[in-house]
């Protein structure tokens, strides 16, 4: 086992960060990537020597980012899987606590507006909530756009491809939300739903299918979610909802 040290520039957020870690951990046997966002400096963790221009090809299509040789130490042998570079762990519940946490406070509303007429109207439940879900995640991805943008990219299967829809996304989103709390149009607004969020888990399946560990951008850069199965789950109810949604309407 070996740990290769080098020294990346143009990092300036936690966008980049994640980027360049992925764009590393794609190399074939590469175990793991450690990227310092103050110092550029990025620990590989490898089966083998992976040679200097091997990772600079893979950052051919990032011309803002350049790897170079670390000047003090460019390669480490590993004697014990104990020193492997590895990430502070955190418990799952602490991981997802804020995702978990705006779950619930978003159901929670929707519960008592779905009561306030006087019985349990489930189709209001679900309309209070998506436009929570909607409006809520926006904000959040519209704190940094550009690293949201940058981030999203790295996974889902039309941004990756056309660039702008990572800056256009959030607004999409922001749209649904309003719509779905004036109750505008319900039928066009609950099958632009399906079809966006049905775009969206395709490119979430892939990479937890995948094994990728790649940052969700759902919260875009404000708390650090790795992509897991929450993110398939979260996405799958918003399909579901909309679903029968379109099926009542």
């Amino acid at each position: 086992m070996f740990t290769q040290i080098y020294q990346v520039t143009g990092i300036t957020c936690e966008a980049c960060q994640y980027k360049v870690n992925h764009v590393i951990s794609q190399i074939e046997n590469v175990n793991n990537v450690v990227v310092d966002l103050s110092s550029g400096q990025t620990y590989i963790s490898t089966q083998k020597n992976i040679p200097l221009h091997i990772l600079q090809k893979a950052f051919e299509p990032h011309t803002k980012y350049t790897i170079q040789e670390n000047k003090n130490n460019d390669t480490i042998t590993l004697s014990s899987p104990k020193n492997e570079i590895s990430e502070e762990k955190k418990s799952w519940f602490l991981t997802y606590q804020p995702i978990l946490l705006i779950f619930g406070y978003i159901f929670l509303v929707s519960m008592l507006v779905s009561f306030s007429r006087g019985f349990f109207d489930l189709m209001l439940l679900m309309q209070v909530f998506m436009g929570g879900f909607f409006i809520v995640f926006s904000f959040f991805k519209m704190l940094n756009l550009k690293s949201f943008a940058e981030s999203y990219m790295m996974y889902d299967v039309l941004a990756y491809r056309i660039k702008a829809w990572g800056f256009i996304y959030p607004f999409v989103e922001l749209s649904l939300g309003i719509a779905y709390i004036t109750h505008f149009n319900p039928f066009l607004t609950n099958l632009i739903t399906l079809i966006v969020m049905s775009m969206s888990i395709i490119g979430v399946l892939e990479s937890v299918f995948n094994h990728k560990k790649i940052r969700c951008a759902c919260l875009g850069s404000v708390f650090n979610l790795p992509m897991s199965t929450v993110t398939i789950i979260e996405d799958g109810i918003m399909i579901l909802m909309s679903v029968i949604m379109l099926i009542k309407f």
